[in-house]
């Protein structure tokens, strides 16, 4: 006969070897999320395509320089048209761009526009993109490609060559790749290969570039889209209102029957550092809700899903008795594993790795922060503006 005494015996055993499944799962069939792919090839496309920049910007005076210097200086091809699209700035961004446009004898190469006020509907960002995708219709030749970038990425010299490389040989319509991060502050150590790696385990980039599945993701801050492809989806008005723009651009990109590419870049980078914790914390917290789908269900399984994939191995290692125990340690050897490469490939330590525990606790709380923040009608702020008034303003078409 069962009774508690006994459920109780039995319950953290069964915990502990559906958490090892879990992990075994994970580690073996979930698309190899984990490893680390060998960069896209340095071949040039042959022939070269035409690509234009459209870089938005707001308030970013002290990186877009950087960006717009290593964006001039790329290798092959004819040279790479720029278009800055300002978001409203008040720091001067649009002339610090014809400074660096002059700097680098590329004034001929850069547009700088001013985007139209922000209508109902439209999320900032993706509202500035469509400014240059406009443009570039209007213009009498347009680009093969487009390059969607933020305006804190340092370009490899070379980058260029290896995106459209791939996207002509390929016929991709989506290349997309994500820079490394910085990562030199205790808060950034902690947190920074982490948001890597749960985003590979969102999306593992073999399924993203594997034509037989449906996997949709794009890393924002490098972005080389086919305008035709673009032009197939009406350009970012199909997706006015994405927050999380790079998955959704994606999405729909696929939808055409074009292929994606999506991996990770080892020296184009990042320069937006965090200083602190709290940075840290607040970039994960503008997102984390959207992800989700803005769905308290969602957000309830989120939490069950990462409490008990994250720390019940390390709790049930530490804590169990037994057999609960070594199923418990194993299945925490094995997430540190997973993550070694990723903390490797930030210069980490295997030590760094075993607090994966302690790094998703914080995950946690962003994610319920991010929940609390859109319910109290001030979700993902981010400049001084709240990028779920998208999501908010979106006009009624039911009925």
């Amino acid at each position: 006969m069962i009774n508690a005494a006994s459920i109780s015996d039995w319950a953290p055993l069964w915990l502990g070897a559906a958490s090892l499944g879990a992990w075994l799962y994970l580690v073996f069939f979930h698309g190899h999320f984990w490893r680390i792919e060998p960069e896209l090839p340095a071949e040039d496309p042959n022939p070269w395509p035409t690509v234009t920049a459209i870089i938005p910007a707001r308030n970013e005076a002290d990186g877009i320089a950087e960006t717009l210097q290593s964006v001039f200086h790329q290798e092959g091809g004819a040279g790479v048209q720029v278009i800055v699209v300002d978001d409203h700035s008040t720091d001067g961004t649009p002339d610090v761009a014809r400074r660096a446009a002059a700097s680098a004898s590329a004034e001929a190469r850069l547009a700088v526009l001013s985007a139209p006020p922000l209508p109902p509907g439209w999320a900032g960002k993706v509202w500035a993109m469509q400014q240059g995708y406009l443009h570039c219709l209007s213009q009498p030749q347009r680009p093969d490609f487009v390059l969607f970038c933020d305006a804190d990425i340092h370009h490899a010299p070379d980058a260029l060559r290896r995106l459209t490389g791939a996207a002509v040989r390929h016929r991709l319509g989506l290349t997309s790749w994500m820079v490394r991060l910085v990562c030199r502050t205790p808060a950034e150590r902690l947190m920074i290969p982490a948001f890597v790696y749960f985003f590979r385990l969102l999306y593992p980039f073999r399924w993203v570039s594997d034509p037989r599945r449906e996997t949709a993701g794009a890393a924002g801050g490098t972005m080389l889209v086919r305008f035709e492809a673009l032009e197939k989806i009406g350009g970012m008005a199909s997706l006015q209102d994405a927050v999380i723009d790079d998955c959704t651009l994606a999405r729909a990109i696929q939808a055409t029957g074009y292929r994606l590419h999506l991996s990770l870049a080892r020296v184009s980078r990042s320069t937006r550092g965090y200083a602190s914790m709290s940075e840290v914390i607040q970039m994960i917290a503008r997102t984390a809700y959207t992800q989700l789908g803005y769905s308290p269900l969602a957000l309830f399984g989120a939490v069950l899903g990462l409490a008990f994939v994250f720390l019940t191995p390390p709790a049930l290692a530490l804590l169990g008795t037994d057999r609960a125990r070594s199923f418990g340690a194993a299945a925490w050897l094995l997430q540190a594993a997973s993550y070694l490469p990723m903390v490797r490939f930030y210069g980490n330590t295997l030590g760094e790795a075993m607090l994966l525990p302690v790094t998703a606790t914080l995950y946690l709380y962003a994610t319920i922060l991010s929940a609390w923040r859109h319910h109290r009608g001030v979700g993902g702020q981010w400049k001084g503006r709240h990028q779920s008034e998208a999501v908010r303003s979106r006009p009624n078409t039911a009925g």
